[in-house]
């Protein structure tokens, strides 16, 4: 038996529990809000003892931030990736692609996301990392498209707005569920409609934001 309790210990305390439990918490916090969720439906959710949870996580917003932040992260590190040595428009095509991408990838990025905008508006110690992550993808965009517009390749546009621009025809698109389904006439993650965003959104943003348009 204490053979049995040092092992579900380890077990708990290793790192992929870690991440299992970030898969599991995400997935139910996209479907049912940070309200909507208790620790031990996600201990449940993920095979482990709520003790093994808490070991991990002190506070449900503890996790909630944990979640975001990985979210975040997977952004910033795309963005750097998808990074171009072309002009401003041909990064801005290659950031498009690689946040669409992430979404995909994981359909509860989407709808956590939009839920994290309204859902808990008080900020707590524990959200830092989450607001410092956001805060440099955001900016990371935000001096592209400054960069853009001093170089003459893009139009003066207000780059906050702009921003809000983006989040709404990526994010907001693929969080939006049945609605957009009936919208569409077609399934949000099929392959043909997931080509069909991407080119749509780039091709929107380019004739936005094109310098020749003005």
């Amino acid at each position: 038996m204490a053979d049995e309790a040092r092992d579900e210990e380890r077990e708990a305390e290793s790192p992929s529990t870690r991440g299992k439990i970030l898969d599991t918490a995400e997935s139910l916090f996209a479907r049912f809000g940070f309200a909507g969720v208790g620790m031990r439906a996600v201990a449940d959710s993920v095979g482990v003892s709520k003790s093994a949870l808490f070991h991990h996580f002190e506070t449900k917003r503890a996790l909630w931030a944990a979640v975001l932040e990985r979210s975040m992260l997977e952004f910033d590190a795309r963005l750097a990736a998808a990074g171009s040595t072309g002009g401003a428009l041909e990064t801005l095509r290659l950031w498009i692609e690689a946040i669409i991408d992430s979404l995909v990838e994981n359909p509860s990025r989407a709808p956590l996301l939009l839920r994290s905008l309204f859902e808990v508006e008080d900020e707590e110690p524990v959200d830092a990392a989450a607001r410092a992550v956001l805060e440099r993808v955001l900016g990371r965009v935000a001096a592209g498209l400054e960069a853009g517009i001093a170089s003459g390749e893009l139009r003066r546009v207000s780059v906050p707005h702009t921003l809000q621009s983006l989040i709404g025809l990526t994010v907001f698109h693929f969080a939006s569920g049945d609605f957009g389904e009936d919208l569409l006439g077609a399934p949000l993650y099929s392959a043909a409609e997931i080509r069909r965003r991407k080119d749509h959104v780039i091709s929107f943003m380019e004739r936005a934001l094109r310098a020749e348009n003005d």
